[in-house]
């Protein structure tokens, strides 16, 4: 099976090759708009699903495909990724002495031979981030210098910010990187050993 990361993230590339489990890569433009009614983890797995239907079509029935989505959740709100290095900033502030939670939903998209039709699993991850008080030229140096223009929540947790500022997390570090690897490899391995089983 040929196992296809939906993603621009270098970030997700690099985990995935970390697993050993060969794979290619495509960029996908999917619109990225949500329902209001949607909260925390339902957010980023709608995301996800969505930018599986806009690849879905390109797919062969030797593909499986993954994709995800990340979300920064703080006090009942989203924060994306940033707009402009003002909004960075603005973020940070807010993130500044707290505990947020990191949600990423993940999707696979695959042809199941025995049923004959498309198949799909999805996960969602979560991890509580706790900051320390971050001062504004902390955050003025980091935002200037790493431009953490496309990250959920205006930062990357494996830069100077995250040496410097987080102070415990509970769940997966991968995940606040953009990928719950550790889930995307069982899912993976488990999958892929039924597929052999199945096509002898």
């Amino acid at each position: 099976m040929n196992i296809i990361l939906g993603s621009a993230s270098p970030r997700r590339r690099e985990l995935m090759k970390g697993i050993d489990i060969p794979f290619t890569c495509v960029s996908i433009n999917a619109d990225e708009h949500f329902p209001a009614t949607l909260k925390a983890g339902d957010i980023p797995l709608y995301i996800a699903r969505q930018k599986a239907k806009a690849y879905k079509s390109q797919l062969t029935k030797d593909d499986m495909l993954i994709t995800a989505d990340t979300i920064v959740w703080l006090n009942a709100q989203m924060l994306g990724k940033p707009h402009s290095e003002d909004e960075a900033k603005q973020m940070l502030r807010l993130l500044s002495g707290k505990t947020h939670q990191v949600y990423t939903g993940v999707c696979f998209t695959w042809f199941n031979r025995q049923s004959q039709s498309w198949d799909e699993y999805t996960l969602v991850d979560k991890t509580d981030v706790t900051f320390r008080e971050l001062d504004e030229d902390e955050i003025q140096t980091y935002v200037e210098r790493y431009r953490p223009l496309d990250k959920a929540g205006s930062y990357g947790v494996q830069e100077w910010i995250g040496y410097v500022g987080v102070t415990s997390m509970q769940g997966s570090y991968f995940n606040v990187m953009g990928f719950p690897i550790e889930k995307v490899y069982m899912f993976l391995r488990s999958h892929l050993s039924v597929c052999r089983q199945v096509n002898g």
